[in-house]
């Protein structure tokens, strides 16, 4: 079981390492740093909200014991020093609650002071980080860019691959066909195949075809002949006049006369 985990965790980390892109990963990052920072400047406004809470308080504390002080005078004045007591009394108990409001004051603006601090120094490097990761952005992608554009020329990537395994595919495929229409032809011409249309003959037909065409060949040389020998008798008889045509006539009728006389 712990090998089965190792080797789940092992394709599952190597999954995630090519489905990660860096670019990604600092955007995200820098989004919880951004947030991070803002609820730093959310506690800064929120002690300093406490702060001026305590101040106005202080102020309110400090406007009723000079209140007081001043009517202790009066009845001393008028001779009343109960109300005198009095007033004094109530004056130092409100002067116990201002002295720990301002305690509470100069602790918040210690705290409001640190938080400050921390906001700038957090923002510093908020900012810092931001160029940083806008440089990272900026080589990451001209890289990938620059490989992706060797991988073309030397055609080692997935798109090109794709692209030379269709014309590998196209080419088989168009030489399968040739052959196959060539087998078909040869087929075709040495009768081993009928052909439907009739367009193909077998030995049989193609020899009584040549046959038939040296019979028409010698057929029309002795009809050449024929007249070749016609028109020289016509000749002859023109040249000799017509005793040597009537000559020949009758010797063309009865070549037996001719011998005897």
């Amino acid at each position: 079981m712990k090998r089965m985990g190792m080797i789940f965790r092992a394709k599952a980390n190597k999954a995630l390492d090519r489905a990660e892109d860096p670019r990604e990963t600092l955007d995200y990052s820098y989004q919880k740093q951004l947030e991070l920072l803002q609820k730093v400047r959310r506690g800064v406004a929120d002690v300093a909200t406490s702060r001026k809470r305590l101040e106005l308080q202080l102020n309110q504390l400090q406007g009723q014991t000079s209140k007081l002080e001043d009517q202790g005078r009066k009845a001393l004045a008028l001779g009343r020093e109960d109300l005198a007591r009095e007033a004094l009394s109530r004056r130092a108990a409100l002067q116990q609650q201002v002295t720990d409001l301002e305690t509470q004051h100069t602790t918040l603006q210690g705290e409001e002071e640190k938080l400050t601090l921390a906001a700038q120094r957090l923002q510093a490097k908020v900012d810092a980080f931001r160029t940083k990761k806008e440089t990272i952005k900026a080589t990451y992608t001209a890289a990938q860019a620059q490989t992706r554009i060797g991988e073309a020329f030397s055609g080692i990537s997935e798109e090109m691959g794709d692209v030379g395994l269709a014309i590998q595919r196209a080419e088989d495929k168009t030489q399968q066909l040739q052959a196959r229409a060539g087998a078909i032809d040869e087929l075709l011409a040495s009768g081993a195949l009928d052909d439907p249309t009739g367009t193909a003959k077998d030995d049989i037909a193609a020899e009584l075809d040549r046959i038939s065409g040296g019979t028409d060949v010698e057929l029309e040389l002795q009809r050449m002949k024929a007249e070749l020998a016609g028109g020289s008798t016509s000749k002859q008889a023109i040249e000799g006049g017509p005793q040597d045509a009537a000559q020949q006539q009758d010797r063309s009728r009865s070549p037996h006369k001719f011998d005897k006389e």
